[in-house]
């Protein structure tokens, strides 16, 4: 099977449960807003529902291969490029960035378990004079982004030498630790301490910063290499217990992993994302029934990573398989892996959200159809007869920016054309609803019709999201917005869950706000959500108008 190119296969590491359903206590939303205008007649039920998908792209550091775009920068010219992704993220109407920030057992933070990033500052264990994962979460949401934060579990280093690693590294300290495979150094996941310190290297940034989500690649035991064997001889003679296969007794070791690591989460942090971005084929079917239309290599058997079981068994909050090849390739069709991924999660509570070969596009050397423009848009096209498909994330962000061919650009237009916000976790989707926020004003200006957005709760929003219903030349029918002003309050609580008009803007949160409407109609009603970290909406407010 095509993988991609070697820098991105072999280390630019995409990274690429439920356990029982989280039981959070309902309650009212608070209201509050203005006395509402005469409110437009609702719009069919079919219209009421504006598409919620998870639109992201994957952030890559290492070789610096997104940002930092070289090492040694300064903490403002780090800080100034970190910012030009989320501009570019924003721009093209995603709503998450997925940042890699432990590409080699090493930190994108101060981290007490493993040393600063050599991506950062050129030297593993130096300094960089701030702290960037404090600075992208914060960045990130003040664009109005989530930030899932991208680990590499048990990569260690690109090259096989311990000696270069940094003085303090643990592996410096547990030589037994580590395996040299193909040039590059691994931790070993057959060793129980091993896991628990991978676990708790990652947690600390779980625990200590305000992050969307956690998120694993494609990276467990390594891709085979021809002519290379990864030993593990030791750790299976002291661990494999009663095992006789010693790639069950792996792929048991990374089971392990990922089901303690959703207990980890989940534990921490309720409201977190916790996914993992695996190689785009299980298993074909002429290996295992249960398997793919396809005869490209297998996860289960190569990294032994069993990711249709994690799905199964309610271990992931949502999967991203990397489905990066392009609709009729015979070896591993577009068309065949994204519905059978579709099922696999179907009915499981766990989404799927599909990643996507933007690294493709344009490229030499890749099949005809990723010289179409078109491809990428007819992928997503070709997903929406499969309504478990839930969004998509693009490898990598350089890809998107480059737009080669115009790919992305058509992409946006065809299926971008209005933000849309990121769907609400299976597990929390009973959960508390953000405070109704109120619209404290509403006026038209040289740019726009301009709005006031405050928030009524504790603390402040995530989001606001602004739904905008243009009204027709002649005076809207009145709809019944009730004694208290609550347009549709019924509907919203009795499972519509969305307010009706389209969504025209996602804002960032702040107890106030802002935002102009520069496309805004002669005549048009305007209404607003607040949207907490786990993406629940509040209540709407009324109906506004425009005049």
């Amino acid at each position: 099977m095509n993988r991609p190119p070697s820098r991105r296969a072999v280390l630019g590491g995409l990274a690429a449960a439920s356990l029982a359903p989280w039981q959070l206590p309902a309650r009212a939303a608070a209201d509050s807003g203005p006395a509402p205008a005469t409110a437009p007649a609702e719009a069919a039920r079919v219209t009421r529902s504006p598409r919620r998908e998870l639109r992201g792209m994957w952030i890559a550091s290492v070789l610096n291969i997104n940002w930092p775009s070289r090492p040694g920068l300064t903490p403002e010219q780090q800080r100034g490029e970190f910012v030009s992704w989320l501009d570019l993220a924003r721009a093209q109407r995603l709503n998450a960035v997925f940042v890699q920030v432990r590409p080699t057992a090493d930190a994108f933070w101060p981290s007490p378990y493993e040393p600063w990033s050599e991506y950062l500052t050129g030297v593993q264990g130096r300094n960089p004079g701030y702290d960037p994962l404090a600075f992208m979460v914060q960045a990130a949401h003040q664009h109005g982004l989530a930030l899932h934060a991208w680990f590499n579990p048990y990569r260690v280093s690109t090259q096989p030498d311990p000696a270069r690693l940094a003085p303090e590294h643990p592996l410096r300290r547990h030589p037994s630790w580590g395996v040299v495979y193909a040039g590059r150094l691994y931790y070993n996941p057959g060793l129980p301490e091993v896991r628990a310190f991978v676990q708790d290297a990652i947690m600390d940034a779980v625990k200590r910063y305000d992050v969307d989500g956690v998120h694993f690649d494609d990276y467990f035991y390594p891709y085979p290499v021809a002519g290379q064997r990864f030993d593990d001889d030791a750790a299976f003679a002291e661990h494999g217990g009663h095992f006789t296969d010693r790639a069950a007794w792996r792929r048991n070791n990374v089971d392990l992993l990922i089901h303690e690591m959703a207990r980890k989460v989940y534990d921490a942090k309720p409201e977190v994302a916790w996914g993992v971005s695996p190689f785009g084929i299980w298993r074909n079917v002429t290996t295992d029934p249960r398997g793919s239309s396809s005869t490209g290599s297998q996860s289960y058997d190569d990294q032994h990573a069993d990711t249709r079981a994690w799905v199964k068994n309610g271990w992931l909050d949502y999967v991203a398989p990397q489905i990066y090849w392009n609709l009729g390739l015979p070896v591993a069709d577009y068309a065949a892996l994204a519905p059978w991924w579709a099922q696999v999660v179907h009915g499981t509570g766990t989404q799927l959200w599909v990643g996507q070969a933007a690294y493709k596009v344009g490229a030499a050397g890749q099949p005809a159809a990723w010289q179409d423009p078109a491809e990428l848009s007819r992928h997503l096209t070709f997903d929406k007869d499969y309504p478990d498909i839930g969004g998509d994330v693009y490898y990598s962000a350089g890809d998107v920016r480059a737009d080669r061919l115009g790919a992305f650009t058509r992409l946006r237009e065809d299926h971008y054309a209005r933000p849309a916000l990121a769907p609400v976790l299976s597990r929390l989707a009973g959960g508390p609803a953000p405070a109704r926020p109120a619209l404290t004003a509403l006026r038209r200006t040289e740019a726009g019709v301009e709005l006031g957005l405050a928030a009524t709760g504790h603390s402040a929003p995530r989001l606001y999201a602004v739904y905008r219903l243009d009204a027709p030349s002649a005076s809207p029918t009145a709809h019944n917005p009730g004694q208290d002003g609550r347009a549709d309050d019924h509907d919203w609580k009795h499972g519509y869950g969305e307010p009706a008009g389209h969504l025209i803007a996602v804002v960032p949160g702040a107890r106030r706000a802002r935002y102009t409407d520069p496309a805004a109609p002669g005549d048009a009603y305007y209404r607003v959500t607040a949207v907490d970290p786990a993406n629940r909406q509040s209540l709407p407010t009324p109906w506004h108008r425009a005049r």
